[in-house]
């Protein structure tokens, strides 16, 4: 299948844009915008620029202010040209929820789990499959752990984009079922998430589909990077202490980093920049190790395991980029057993009411030992990112029963 696009290509009805050129994250090399790409020629993610001067001259806050809180609001700093590739779902401003009783007066949780599709993936690919739909892609395919997938499948479909999704054995069974249920074909493999990946990438190499892979197109970092734009916006234009983030890709993480320097630079924020706290499972722990290394390429991390799925990702195509984000603020990168995931995502549910999914609650686990290893201090504003409703996944039993015919202690209950 030809992936070729016409130059001109559903460029009709078009919007202002601001998007000047993509360009490579590692050597600077430069490519044009409006047509397909992939990887840079240097095999590393390619970012796409704007004309900030232009924005910053075009766009005033109080503009922005005026517009409903949705991803789109945004949309002098979003590649999308033409209207009619938008593919919406309803991706809202997701609130910031306070824990003071699990996390404490000073931490916020950025609920990503209210989107469509239920996790911060829609942010994403949304934005991906607009972009595809736009440069005429017809087919693509994708590794997942679960809920990029489900997202995927849901953007893909309204698209009318055909869609192949592969995703390890063990992935959550009711994201599977929601991939399949939402009109892509779903495989599972008995590897893990880059191992599928590399089924993806040889059907690219064959021409049957385009490969949308974590960070192997420009645009899913884009709608990620909303994420930052909505932070400063929620917090009166002005960033917290610091950012705990559940690092498998890392898209959301390198996105916001870009977010807050385009906020910079069209002078809606200051210098001032969040420590970013890169979280992942000490059974899969890439980043930590290279972070600790002072190295600015992860090993593959073999024989990867942790409950929490999200982050279960060995390696990762942007891992210098999520690392020079890190190192940039002063922040780390860090690892939580499982048994503290669970910990904390049982103690944010049974005490604050919010319940996490397990990427999340690793971020609460590393918030805690954070603040005990002086870190952050407890008076620090800090924001948790919950990247998903803890709906998705498997939850604890719960089998107390009362017999109805039988004599109840209604006040022992």
């Amino acid at each position: 299948m030809s992936l070729a696009v016409p130059a001109n290509a559903n460029l009709a009805t078009e919007r202002p844009t601001f998007v000047t050129h993509l360009e490579c994250s590692l050597t600077g090399e430069r490519y044009p915008a409006d047509q397909l790409h992939g990887l840079s020629r240097a095999g590393r993610p390619s970012l796409v620029r704007y004309d900030l001067a232009a924005v910053r001259a075009a766009l005033g806050r109080d503009t922005l202010e005026a517009r409903p809180t949705d991803l789109w609001r945004w949309r002098e700093l979003l590649p999308v040209r033409n209207l009619a590739s938008i593919v919406s779902l309803g991706e809202i401003e997701t609130p910031l929820v306070p824990i003071p009783l699990s996390g404490g007066a000073s931490v916020l949780v950025k609920d990503e789990g209210r989107l469509p599709t239920g996790s911060f993936k829609a942010r994403g690919l949304v934005m991906a499959v607009a972009m595809a739909r736009e440069l005429g892609v017809t087919r693509i395919a994708m590794p997942t752990n679960g809920t990029a997938g489900a997202a995927l499948a849901a953007y893909a479909t309204r698209a009318g984009i055909e869609t192949v999704v592969f995703c390890p054995d063990d992935t959550p069974e009711i994201n599977v079922r929601e991939i399949a249920l939402q009109g892509a074909r779903v495989y599972r493999v008995n590897g893990l998430i880059d191992e599928c990946g590399a089924l993806v990438g040889k059907g690219a190499a064959q021409g049957l589909w385009f490969d949308f892979s974590t960070l192997k197109e420009p645009y899913r970092i884009e709608g990620k990077k909303t994420m930052g734009l909505e932070l400063a916006a929620q917090l009166g234009w002005r960033l917290p202490r610091a950012i705990f983030y559940p690092t498998g890709g890392g898209t959301g993480l390198i996105g916001m980093w870009k977010a807050f320097d385009e906020l910079e630079q069209i002078g809606w924020i200051g210098p001032e920049r969040p420590k970013m706290f890169a979280v992942q499972a000490s059974g899969c722990a890439p980043i930590v190790k290279a972070f600790e290394d002072g190295v600015e390429h992860a090993e593959r991390w073999e024989n990867a395991h942790t409950i929490a799925a999200g982050i279960r990702v060995p390696k990762a195509v942007g891992d210098f980029l999520i690392l020079r984000a890190v190192r940039e603020s002063g922040g780390r990168a860090l690892a939580v057993d499982d048994d503290e995931i669970l910990a904390a995502t049982e103690d944010c549910a049974k005490r604050d009411g919010l319940l996490m999914c397990p990427e999340g609650g690793a971020t609460l686990a590393a918030y805690r030992n954070a603040l005990t290893e002086g870190l952050v201090q407890a008076d620090d504003e800090v924001v948790l990112f919950n990247c998903a409703t803890g709906l998705k996944y498997p939850m604890p039993p719960a089998n107390d029963r009362i017999d109805k015919d039988a004599p109840v202690d209604l006040a022992k209950l």
